[in-house]
């Protein structure tokens, strides 16, 4: 049997080549908490570090006890460490009311409607293109629920639909667009424009995604079964498409005080150690697995996420 890989979160510190870092799992698991921390443990190690939240149901500003918006702004108390919240939508709405302007509305909607994820596709390109004309030298990702996140894998694909179906239409109304507004290249022409440099961006950075010196996602899961299925079916795609993954965040680990006659927290301590051993034999040769407890308290403002952040690169030791 191979070595066991240390249970610390440490060998991501440690890459300094890393660029991209993904934070994902399934919904409720622990995912802001985890992805908060490991911006607070990078932006000890790094120049500047940027905490981006994917997820409509945003929890940075809450988990920071700050309002974020879709423009980076400092974490209080940090001077290298910025976060931001981005509107999966918004990107799409934007370009549907700015060419209702110039007649192109309808063309816009068509689009949006006809072809599931290019909102989130554009908006994605969007916030790359701002992210790369920057000079973050590490992004974390804090993403959506396991189903969204993996379909950041497929925007590439999504955006030559979108591209297709905008010359489509602007065969089919172009010449009656440009004869209501006097003009060659009209709106449709302008959206093109947008979504072929949105596609272009999109194709530069999927890229980067799948070179294992610069992108590595981390999974975060709880010790029950829905959450470890959930946690292999990721794994196993995200390998399909060579993004690399060698960590596992386990969240919510219960430790009854030694000598406890609680009948529930020792049966939920069973329960939760079936499917930590499970996890062990799963991926304890290949990953480093970190094991984090439940707390008796929220992890929400800077001193208690920097407090719970250090667990990610010390292993927490239960009570004997």
């Amino acid at each position: 049997m191979d070595e066991e890989l240390e249970p610390t979160l440490q060998n991501i510190l440690d890459q300094e080549s890393l660029r991209w870092i993904f934070v994902g799992g399934k919904g409720g698991v622990g995912k802001t908490t985890t992805s908060c921390s490991l911006a607070v443990q990078l932006s000890k190690c790094r120049k500047n570090v940027l905490l981006i939240s994917t997820d409509p149901a945003h929890n940075l500003s809450d988990a920071f006890g700050q309002q974020f918006g879709k423009e980076a702004r400092k974490v209080d108390g940090f001077d290298n460490l910025s976060a931001m919240e981005i509107d999966p939508s918004g990107s799409i709405q934007e370009m549907i009311e700015s060419s209702s302007q110039s007649g192109g509305a309808g063309i816009m909607q068509d689009l949006a409607f006809s072809i599931p994820g290019v909102d989130e596709a554009m908006s994605f390109a969007e916030v790359m293109k701002q992210v790369k004309s920057t000079d973050y030298d590490v992004i974390v990702f804090d993403t959506a629920p396991t189903g969204h996140t993996l379909r950041f894998l497929s925007f590439p694909t999504v955006l030559e639909k979108a591209l297709a179906k905008v010359s489509e239409l602007s065969g089919r109304f172009g010449p009656m667009l440009n004869g209501l507004l006097g003009a060659q290249g009209g709106a449709d022409g302008d959206m093109f424009a947008k979504l072929e440099t949105m596609r272009a961006t999109i194709n530069e950075v999927n890229g980067q995604f799948k070179d294992p010196d610069l992108t590595t996602f981390v999974c975060v899961c709880i010790p029950e079964f829905l959450s470890l299925y959930e946690t292999e079916r990721m794994i196993q795609e995200l390998s399909s498409y060579g993004i690399d993954v060698h960590c596992i965040v386990v969240n919510q680990l219960l430790y009854p005080a030694p000598g406890s006659t609680c009948a529930q927290c020792n049966a939920r301590y069973k329960m939760q150690q079936k499917y930590v051993e499970q996890i062990g034999e799963l991926y304890e040769d290949d990953f480093h697995i970190v094991k984090l407890p439940q707390l008796t308290d929220e992890v929400r403002g800077t001193t208690k996420i920097r407090n719970f952040s250090s667990m990610l690169v010390e292993p927490y030791i239960p009570p004997q």
